[in-house]
């Protein structure tokens, strides 16, 4: 199989809230907008919202998102902690930590409860150092 494209696509009922923050805190544009789906995008990434009552859902799986992070990887976390956290007060899942894995990062929630990791690859350290691939470590 050849990819062309690959994105997540959060079913909710709160397409308008959930349109609205991803815009607002993390620059998204609606690129497609109808009343059961919206498409959004940054910088070549897209994130969808769906109504899960949609007839293209199958049968028994119209539900809501749950069990959802979402990973968004920038250059400056502290930066991005100051602007959605303190600046914007975004609701805090997980403080602001490094870890020994090789991530600085926070986790924020959106309005369904999907969970968004905010992070800047550092360094990992001790046994984690021998887990990565060459080509995959963070510098």
């Amino acid at each position: 199989m050849a990819l062309t494209s690959t994105y997540p696509v959060i079913m909710t009922t709160k397409l308008t809230e959930t349109r609205d923050f991803y815009v607002e805190h993390f620059g998204f544009e609606v690129t497609f907008e109808a009343d059961w789906y919206i498409s959004l995008q940054l910088d070549g990434y897209e994130l969808a919202v769906l109504d899960p009552a949609h007839p293209t859902i199958p049968d028994g799986y119209g539900a809501p998102v749950a069990g959802l992070l979402l990973n968004f990887e920038v250059d400056d976390v502290d930066a991005e902690y100051e602007r959605l956290v303190t600046g914007a007060g975004l609701p805090l899942a997980r403080s602001l930590r490094s870890e020994a894995f090789g991530q600085r990062h926070f986790i924020v929630a959106d309005p369904n409860g999907v969970l968004i990791d905010v992070i800047t690859p550092i360094p990992p350290t001790g046994e984690f150092v021998e887990q990565y691939s060459a080509e995959a470590l963070p510098q």
